[in-house]
């Protein structure tokens, strides 16, 4: 019985997040038809706790552990409380954003409670203290004027936040990426890159000419640069690529793009000699197989796990993620393509493509360049997390170590994430709160015409003997009457 209902609700599921992936890209059609597009946004929302329920029905009918329902409530109660919230406060956010950022949270607290319920419950109180930036970013975005003048501060704050990895920082896996404080570990990268983003986007927005673009190049660099020391290559990639794509969005340059490139292959020829665990997964990249016992051994059980789940999949708790290292963080779509099925994990990549379409398509509708270039370049970063992340699981390119944005394990990527989505969802509200403005101005300013046309009316002479006519009496009236007597 119990494999019967396994069974039945991975097909259920699959079916539900077809349809809630096709409406991410169907509400396109209907750009100016609001009443369509929040019946599209409901459906959305029915679906996603559709898939939240069925999934956590499941994890209880394998487990009979009855921890997972009080889980279940806690997390319905959260989700259901971010709609109120922004519903109530932000009615000019995105839909699609909210609820893509929702239902990559339902992911993940499915597939980490399938994994280990300790960790789930860890990364939930991650999820209550993100929901919190989330909230109260938007609402910092439109008091503050100042984020566009605080170019250095920016600089400094991250030079700082990363040199302090590189000189006391706690090594795992060969790179340096951690901060310790007692039971708390903190990655400084994954808030910096936002800082980053910030300080690219202060300078494009001051001037585009050859000056300020050496100089913004050189401080990326530093930036860079303490990551490769740090031996956090995938991090270095990540703010490489960054401030390629906000380069050449700023100046239309092909060839500083294309030059980029060309770095990023002399770098990674020179990361192939300098360090040995960029070796190791260069190697086991080309040729995992050859080094199973060894540095191919993630990539092996990855791949295996993949192509073990097929398309539909084993069902919740029927496969075995525990197999692959780390598979919580750097792994974790393996995880879902075996025991959810390879057509659920391409649903929740294009998901992801929904979102950075939507981040694109602000960045493209900010009149403000410094936003326009914030947007962009937040855009990037989650873009590029998560093809790294996919990349790396399918062998499509070299392990990086990037985890998937909202749906991996990690405190401090969860958080950095949330912020990117409440400032994403800022905009949105800043570039509608204009659009609002010249409504209410444009009205006000054709009914001042239309006062002005009826003063300027009733003024001219012929209007006034007309108004004149039209009050006199007419012949057949009780006054026209007397008059005559």
């Amino acid at each position: 019985m119990v494999h019967l209902i396994v069974q039945l609700s991975k097909y259920i599921m699959i079916i539900l997040f077809l349809i809630y992936t096709f409406l991410c890209f169907h509400l396109f059609k209907y750009p100016d038809k609001p009443k369509k597009q929040k019946h599209i946004y409901n459906l959305q929302r029915f679906y996603m706790f559709l898939i939240h329920l069925d999934g956590f029905l499941v994890l209880f009918v394998t487990t009979m552990d009855t921890k997972i329902i009080g889980f279940y409530i806690a997390q319905l109660v959260l989700f259901e409380s971010i709609y109120l919230i922004y519903h109530k406060f932000y009615k000019n956010a995105s839909e699609l954003v909210l609820n893509n950022m929702v239902m990559m949270l339902c992911i993940s607290m499915i597939i980490l409670t399938r994994i280990s319920f300790d960790k789930a419950l860890r990364q939930f109180v991650f999820v209550l203290a993100g929901t919190i930036f989330a909230f109260l970013i938007p609402l910092i975005m439109q008091k503050g004027t100042m984020f566009r003048k605080l170019t250095w501060t920016y600089a400094g704050v991250g030079i700082v936040g990363l040199l302090s990895v590189l000189v006391v920082g706690v090594a795992s896996r060969g790179a340096k990426l951690s901060l310790t404080f007692g039971p708390v570990s903190i990655q400084p990268s994954e808030f910096v890159k936002i800082l980053f983003v910030f300080f690219i986007a202060s300078m494009l927005y001051k001037s585009t000419d050859l000056k300020q673009l050496a100089i913004t190049s050189g401080v990326s660099a530093v930036f860079v640069l303490i990551l490769v020391a740090s031996n956090d290559l995938g991090g270095a990639l990540l703010y490489f690529f960054t401030y390629l794509v906000m380069i050449y969005v700023a100046t239309k340059r092909f060839y500083i793009f294309a030059g980029g490139l060309a770095f990023v292959g002399l770098g990674m020829y020179a990361g192939y000699h300098l360090f040995s665990h960029v070796k190791n997964r260069i190697v086991a990249w080309l040729d995992p197989l050859s080094v199973i016992d060894k540095a191919g051994y993630q990539v092996c059980q990855s791949l295996f796990a993949i192509g073990t789940g097929g398309l539909f999949g084993f069902g919740l708790g029927q496969g075995l993620p525990n197999k692959i290292p780390i598979v919580s963080k750097d792994f974790i779509i393996a995880a879902i393509s075996e025991e959810m099925g390879g057509i659920f994990a391409v649903c929740l990549i294009m998901v992801c493509v929904s979102c950075f379409l939507m981040i694109f398509n602000l960045s493209m509708q900010m009149k403000d360049a410094f936003y326009k270039y914030v947007a962009l370049g937040l855009g990037s970063v989650y873009a590029l997390q998560v093809l790294l992340t996919v990349g790396g699981s399918t062998k499509f390119i070299p392990m990086t170590g990037v985890t998937l944005p909202l749906v991996s394990y990690g405190g401090s990527s969860l958080l950095s994430t949330m912020i990117i989505f409440g400032m994403i969802q800022g905009m949105y509200i800043m570039q509608a709160a204009p659009e609002k403005r010249r409504n209410i101005d444009d009205k006000r300013r054709k009914d001042h015409e239309t006062k002005n046309r009826q003063k300027q009316t009733a003024k001219e002479p012929g209007a006034q003997g007309s108004q004149q006519r039209r009050r006199k009496p007419a012949a057949g009236s009780k006054n026209s009457t007397k008059t005559q007597k």
